[in-house]
């Protein structure tokens, strides 16, 4: 994971470089500069209205008691492709750009899911026996100490009249 990270930090800028001295090339440095700021103003729009509606489908899927881990993910999603729209450079704004696509996140999603396998934390500690969580068992059993504090003399401090209270 570490050297997909390094090679993305080299490989960018580098891919960014390339394309504004070709695009620059074709249009002149003045359009150049046009073109950045005007993909950023429009990314910025673009994450404002489908964030709100990301943020009302979030809110009516708790409202139902559903588990909103689309939603989530699109916010992710979201919030990402800004970050890149406001980042200069061509390669990011495409990718951005295509993260406000319904449709190509859906995919990102159905591939992101495929390859990703969650585990209950207690059964990836290393202190773990091996075996899993799975709630709601037969063999649910809770260990744990307990004390009675129920109070063997009555209590003083309550007045007399418990129907009234000051």
């Amino acid at each position: 994971m570490g050297l997909i990270v390094l090679v993305a930090f080299i490989a960018i800028p580098l891919i960014e470089i390339g394309l504004f001295i070709k695009v620059g090339g074709l249009i002149g440095l003045g359009s150049t500069i046009v073109v950045v700021v005007v993909t950023a103003v429009v990314g910025t729009a673009l994450l404002r209205h489908q964030g709100l509606s990301a943020l009302n489908r979030l809110q009516k899927s708790l409202n139902a008691g559903e588990m909103p881990l689309d939603t989530v993910f699109d916010g992710f999603c979201l919030l990402a492709a800004g970050m890149l729209l406001l980042t200069p450079g061509f390669f990011t704004d495409t990718v951005g750009f295509l993260l406000f696509v319904p449709p190509v996140r859906a995919l990102l999603r159905a591939f992101l899911g495929q390859r990703i396998q969650f585990q209950h934390p207690a059964a990836a500690s290393p202190q773990s026996s091996g075996t899993t969580y799975r709630p709601g068992g037969a063999n649910d059993i809770i260990d744990g100490d307990w004390q009675d504090v129920t109070p063997t003399e009555p209590d003083v401090s309550l007045p007399k009249d418990n129907n009234k209270l000051d």
